[in-house]
């Protein structure tokens, strides 16, 4: 596989592809079963509950361009239940945050790949998934699976009803060539922030690019680090309280910007490739791939395609904290799909989601293609993987992860216009010697209050 799959958190600007793709896909349904009506309630969904018939089916979808996973899973669908057909209309994950409101209000899609979800949640643009979530028992799943899914009246993340459901659930991290990390005696992962900050100047000192970090473009890269940073010098939990809109939350502390600070002193020291603010996101592949650089700050959605292109030689760890067994945090999300308020195939959407996260081959797909743990139940069904491989380790970051409960939401989900708005051109102010660590997170506090007042 040449090209990685899909997920939550990875906000590309790939090039300006836009195609619509007919997948034949499978019934929602057993052989034999009937169309249920759209339900309000698990009582209007019938004894099979809700199903997509045995009857044709078109479930239309707006997903984002360039990534195998949901395609591999339609196609799979498919071979399982032969009479439901997708009609995919694809674009960048930029492009689908400006269009989101406008697409699910004139030509509402049966499955969307979602942008931040507040404000189409209060917006009443995106269906309430709570009856499925009875229905087909995802209540009984880990409570962190749907949290950062759960909007309330407000528009807050973290409680309410359930609007999206994932296709499975992502982490970023750091990733290393290992014949590079051989090169500086390198010869396990960090431990802690000094001992990482020791093997970005090893790196440079060896005439070897520490980072190739994309941040060209409308999506800053650097927010990565800068994220992964934070986790380092605070706690992940006031990031997701920032993210999730709780009052009083804020960016702009005293740990953030130690966190800012520490950055502005890689970018400083040239740990980052010169040219960092012109290239995107699969320049940054190619160059990793290519053996240019030792790091790069992305997520386990590489994961296969890492062990592909490069077998046996990408490693993964998470964020190493300041000192040894400290605290550790992650980026962590669903990779959210939402249905439109009105659409015209619900319950069949709200069955494939569900078989995504409950099928044992769907499951394998996730890990195999997605490079990510699947959604659903805590004992469910997981694929055997080679233990030397770069999916195993970003598994058993997740694990790690899990365990230190120090998952966050993306700081570029906080809003719908945070990312490309503030985020983006602040970063790349900071390299450029134009933006202060202080300046940088005030900047981006004072457009966030504006977003979220407004």
């Amino acid at each position: 596989m040449s090209r990685s799959s899909q997920h939550p958190l990875r906000p590309l600007i790939l090039a300006g592809l836009f195609t619509t793709v007919a997948l034949g896909v499978t019934a929602c349904a057993p052989p034999g079963g009937t169309a249920a009506p759209q339900a309000s309630s698990t009582s209007d969904f019938g004894a099979e509950g809700p199903t997509c018939g045995d009857e044709d089916v078109v479930l239309s979808g707006y997903f984002e361009t360039g990534f195998p996973l949901p395609t591999a899973l339609t196609e799979e669908f498919t071979k399982q239940f032969p009479n439901v057909t997708f009609d995919i209309r694809e674009d960048q994950f930029a492009v689908i945050t400006q269009n989101a409101p406008r697409v699910l209000q004139d030509s509402p899609p049966d499955l969307m790949r979602l942008p931040q979800m507040s404000e189409l949640a209060t917006d009443g643009l995106l269906l309430n998934l709570d009856p499925y979530a009875e229905a087909f028992g995802w209540t009984d799943w880990p409570d962190s699976q749907l949290q950062q899914l759960r909007v309330d009246d407000e528009g807050r993340r973290g409680n309410g009803p359930l609007y999206a459901l994932g296709l499975n659930y992502s982490m970023t991290g750091v990733f290393y060539n290992k014949d590079l990390a051989a090169q500086i005696g390198m010869t396990e992962a960090p431990k802690t922030l000094d001992e990482f900050d020791a093997a970005l100047q090893a790196a440079k000192d060896a005439g070897i690019t520490p980072i190739a970090q994309f941040n060209g473009g409308a999506t800053g890269g650097l927010a990565f680090p800068l994220q992964a940073l934070m986790a380092s010098y605070g706690d992940p939990a006031a990031i997701n309280d920032w993210i999730f809109q709780q009052p009083g939350a804020t960016i702009d502390t005293p740990e953030n910007l130690e966190a800012a600070t520490h950055l502005a002193r890689w970018i400083e020291s040239g740990y980052f490739a010169d040219d960092v603010n012109s290239f995107d996101y699969a320049q940054m592949m190619s160059r990793f791939i290519g053996g240019e650089s030792l790091f790069i700050f992305d997520g386990d959605w590489e994961s296969g395609n890492l062990d592909t292109q490069m077998p046996g030689k990408a490693g993964f760890f998470l964020m190493p904290p300041r000192e040894e067994g400290g605290q550790i945090g992650a980026m962590s999300a669903p990779l959210t799909f939402g249905v439109a308020a009105t659409a015209e195939h619900p319950d069949c959407a709200a069955f494939f989601l569900n078989w995504t996260a409950t099928d044992e081959k769907a499951r394998t797909i996730s890990v195999e293609v997605g490079g990510s743990h699947p959604m659903g139940p805590a004992d469910a069904f997981m694929p055997e993987v080679d233990p030397d491989s770069t999916t195993a380790a970003t598994l058993a970051a997740g694990a790690q992860l899990s365990e230190a409960n120090g998952a966050m939401d993306f700081i570029a989900n906080a809003t719908g216009a945070i990312y490309a708005q503030s985020w983006t051109p602040n970063l790349q102010r900071l390299v450029a010697g134009e933006q202060t660590p202080e300046g940088l997170l005030s900047s981006v506090q004072a457009d966030y209050e504006s977003q979220v007042e407004g």
